[in-house]
């Protein structure tokens, strides 16, 4: 946020997308500002981690990189449609948080697990 204006101007343009879909700040949760949201929570870290794909793809943009084509999974596969241009950040922004506010909905108790073993 500090090194990159690029960055900092779509993780800025990401947070007013957020805005309306979360009852809690991008910036201050980038920032580690006290008392922010916690990256522990499912509808927190999924729209920080889809707000920094997208701002870092502004990045590589600014520096002439410009893929073929973007993929990706979960909230990647939102910020690949951004990239791509298939989503504007708006809705982009929209499914991200509405889909991860639907998965704290339904976590309860359980939890997630990668497993790195052969099939």
């Amino acid at each position: 946020l500090g090194s990159s204006v690029v960055f900092r101007e779509r993780v800025g343009a990401c947070a007013v997308a957020l805005g309306p879909f979360t009852d809690w700040s991008l910036l201050e949760v980038l920032e580690g500002v006290e008392g922010a949201a916690s990256l522990e929570r499912v509808d927190v870290v999924q729209p920080v981690l889809w707000a920094v794909m997208v701002s870092l793809a502004a990045v590589w943009e600014s520096w002439g990189v410009r893929p073929a084509a973007v993929v990706g999974h979960s909230q990647g596969e939102i910020a690949a449609a951004c990239v791509a241009g298939a989503l504007s950040l708006e809705d982009g922004a929209r499914v991200v948080a509405l889909r991860s506010r639907a998965i704290r909905a339904l976590a309860g108790r359980g939890g997630m697990l990668s497993v790195a073993a052969p099939a």
